[in-house]
């Protein structure tokens, strides 16, 4: 009987413990997976939601899995791929006013911000006309992502992701300079 208390104690313990690292997982990677998710979608709410998203699997998940960076990775994707073949289950849980300003950097001065957003633009296009799977691996890699967790993610070999981003790497400067040489 002195059993029953103490498991409940270990049990609450070990609760407790999963939302500490939870938090510290959030505060660590909430705002890269926003930032790749951003980039790969071109929506700030959406990217913020999926982001969001994807954590609150982890936490409902209540363990952690054993690389959660890329399981947080996989499972964003899923939902990414699964919010651009519905789109009639978006949930807005922050406008876009309201997640840019919570989530980026202040604006730069009016010029800056032409000349910025017509680079944006044209890297979105050239990132549009590319493979899938060389896009992911640019943006994760953009994000710092290890290869081990590319490789999980995209369902790759760890040794090829390497020779995969360095021919997406490629890819991208021969399609931006295509493009930048036709503007």
């Amino acid at each position: 009987m002195a059993s029953g208390p103490k498991g409940v104690g270990q049990l609450s313990e070990t609760s407790s413990a999963f939302h500490d690292q939870f938090v510290d997982l959030f505060g660590a990677q909430f705002q890269r997976l926003f930032r790749y998710l951003d980039r790969l979608s071109g929506e700030p709410e959406l990217a913020a939601d999926l982001a969001q998203e994807s954590f609150i699997r982890l936490y409902r998940r209540g363990s952690f899995p054993d690389a959660p960076e890329a399981w947080l990775l996989s499972v964003a994707m899923n939902l990414f791929r699964n919010e651009r073949s519905t789109r009639s289950r978006r949930t807005r849980l922050l406008t876009v006013t309201r997640g840019e300003a919570s989530l980026a950097d202040p604006p730069p001065p009016p010029d800056q911000a032409m000349l910025d957003r017509e680079a944006g633009q044209q890297v979105r296009a050239t990132l549009d006309r590319m493979a899938d799977r060389e896009q992911r691996l640019l943006l994760l890699w953009a994000e710092g992502y290890s290869y081990h967790d590319m490789a999980l993610a995209l369902g790759l070999n760890e040794a090829s992701v390497g020779t995969l981003l360095a021919r997406a790497r490629r890819a991208f400067r021969d399609t931006y300079g295509a493009a930048r040489d036709a503007s």
